[in-house]
């Protein structure tokens, strides 16, 4: 029997071009300089296939080594410049829509609630790493 997750939904619009953000958001040289949720964070390492069946993988750590862990998961959907879909190795399932607007793309985000942290806790540090990611990118446009 499927788990049933609460869904939480963040979401920025960037100021660059589809094919920039869809660069920086699954190049691993890109990866480890934004996907933080705080400046007392880091990802010293990141792996990325991006196919379906592709796997990735991004080690998240407090800059002081007193806590990391790693984030990772499977593809099942893959359509550049405006998709991706991934299972969590806990069958949380998240889906990012990237939506092209002129010189701008929406990114929207989906995941799955885990149970250990609140709703609000959750919903606010992964957007804090798409203010990141918006930051980062704008910033070397």
């Amino acid at each position: 029997m499927e788990t049933k997750f609460e869904s939480i939904t963040v979401e920025n619009t960037i100021k660059a071009p589809v094919d920039k953000v869809w660069k920086f958001w699954t190049s691993p040289e890109h990866i480890t300089k934004w996907c933080a949720a705080s400046e007392d964070w880091h990802t010293p390492h990141a792996e990325n296939d991006v196919r379906v069946g592709g796997k990735f993988l991004s080690r998240m750590e407090a800059k002081d080594g007193s806590f990391g862990f790693d984030f990772g998961g499977e593809y099942t959907d893959v359509k550049m410049h405006e998709v991706i879909g991934y299972i969590l190795g806990d069958g949380r399932k998240v889906k990012i829509n990237f939506t092209a607007k002129n010189n701008e793309t929406k990114v929207v985000e989906t995941f799955d609630a885990e149970t250990e942290n609140s709703i609000e806790m959750q919903r606010s540090g992964w957007q804090a790493i798409l203010d990141n990611f918006k930051k980062y990118t704008e910033a070397n446009f």
